[in-house]
């Protein structure tokens, strides 16, 4: 990825250089046009940074709403895009919104790669803080190209994962796409809580069934259709455990990887925090570098240690629940692509859906169909 966008301001020149002489010709005009574009969003952003120094959380909010809907908004560059997204959701944080701040600080990181690291922590902290008020909801739906619909406000497609914050609630969920029947699932969101719901549409029928007409003659009766040789057997003692244990698979997959990443960044955060502490102590005229291997050591020596403590338990955890879900992760995706059919009576008739799941925060899969 790194790479396409190092390379893709080469390509889009050589589209320039080559479209022509007759769009130079042409160009005074509109290049002023684009100028006088460019220089009212330059004017803009700096009017809400400036409304956002001062603490005028809402004048900076609709200052920064406005830079987001201009015209010419399509040709902010990504560490633009990124930082307005992000400032607009500390504003939305300030006043209350945690939905709101949670949604622009979560489209802010998603381009984490844009933002300086001292702008990605502080984005990072509003947003861990924002999302404790509200709940999260990934969506999902199969065929993918089904809309979506949230309570009968339409959110898009399911050609992604929908990542939706919400005020804790009971919401519907309906996925609809024409040829196929509607499905909805009803879930209960909890502040500082994550939802899943993946939504399976069965194709209708080619021709609907008709009622029998009263008036008609009645026609002979039916003959039974012929049954096969061997009677259908009843599902085996082992017949459900590999679904059981993918199921399970995939919750501790998510468990301990979600809960790794809380302990990485907890331990981010240390690390961060004792950098800040051991700077300031370094200012001060009597600290030295080795003060804390001498005797008498100075008051902040075991502040400095729990700390230290702190942040390297937290590291050792995180990295082990990561390494952990990684493990269970790696054998329940393997399990998939294993044939266990021949624990099972009677063969599978339905196939299984993965759906990818990727976000500034989570990684993982949607499974749809019968295990």
């Amino acid at each position: 990825m790194t790479l396409l966008r190092s390379a893709l301001p080469g390509i889009c020149l050589l589209g320039v250089l080559g479209s022509g002489i007759g769009l130079a010709r042409a160009a005074p005009a509109l290049q002023g046009s684009r100028a006088t574009e460019s220089a009212a969003a330059m004017k803009a952003r700096q009017k809400a940074r400036i409304a956002f120094g001062a603490r005028k959380w809402t004048e900076a909010e609709a200052s920064f709403e406005a830079v987001l809907s201009a015209p010419d908004a399509a040709g902010m560059t990504a560490v633009q895009r990124a930082e307005v997204l992000g400032y607009l959701g500390l504003c939305e944080l300030e006043q209350g919104k945690h939905r709101e701040a949670a949604e622009h600080l979560g489209q802010s990181l998603e381009q984490d790669a844009a933002l300086s690291r001292a702008l990605l922590d502080r984005f990072t902290r509003a947003f861990d803080t924002a999302i404790e008020h509200v709940g999260r909801i990934y969506v999902a739906a199969s065929p993918p190209d089904a809309e979506i619909l949230l309570d009968g406000e339409p959110i898009g497609t399911g050609a992604t994962v929908h990542e939706l914050f919400v005020a804790p609630g009971t919401y519907t969920l309906r996925a609809r796409l024409s040829g196929h029947g509607e499905g909805s699932q009803r879930v209960e969101v909890d502040a500082g809580k994550t939802v899943s719901a993946a939504l399976q549409l069965v194709r209708a029928a080619d021709t609907p069934v008709r009622a029998p007409d009263p008036g008609a003659r009645k026609s002979a009766p039916v003959k039974p259709a012929v049954a096969s040789s061997a009677p259908e057997a009843a599902p085996g003692p082992w017949a459900s455990w590999p679904g059981t244990l993918r199921i399970t698979g995939i919750a501790v997959t998510t468990a301990a990887v979600s809960a790794g990443a809380v302990f990485m960044v907890r331990a981010n955060r240390l690390d961060g925090d004792l950098r800040e502490r051991i700077d300031g102590l370094h200012r001060e005229p009597a600290w030295t570098s080795g003060a804390c291997r001498e005797a008498p050591q100075p008051s902040a020596c075991p502040e400095l240690h729990r700390m230290r403590v702190q942040r390297d338990r937290s590291g050792v955890v995180g990295t082990a629940l990561v390494a952990t879900g990684a493990v269970v992760g790696a054998v329940t995706a393997a399990s998939f692509f294993v044939d266990l059919s021949f624990l099972q009576s009677t063969p599978a008739r339905t196939g299984l859906r993965l759906v990818p799941v990727t976000t500034a925060q989570r990684v993982g899969v949607v499974a749809f169909g019968a295990w």
